[in-house]
């Protein structure tokens, strides 16, 4: 999938400086760097939506101490 992305100045400069330093292309560089960066943004956004239902009370919590019971942990 071909995608574009507008990037600053600085951050071109810092890509392309990388890029000539390690004989890789901005393109696998970017790859690599999108690739590797995606599961974190991932994991914030989805939290991020899970602590909004919490806190308007569409999403049911448990408290350790339920789940302990619940298990049957502390028998």
């Amino acid at each position: 999938m071909a995608t574009s992305v507008e990037l600053s100045s600085e951050t071109e400069e810092r890509l392309g400086f990388l890029s000539a330093h390690t004989g890789r292309s901005i393109s696998s560089l970017l790859r690599e760097i999108i690739e590797s960066g995606l599961e974190d943004v991932e994991d914030y956004y989805l939290a991020h939506e899970v602590l909004e239902r919490i806190r308007s009370g569409r999403e049911h919590t448990h408290t350790a101490a339920e789940v302990r019971r619940e298990l049957a942990l502390d028998d």
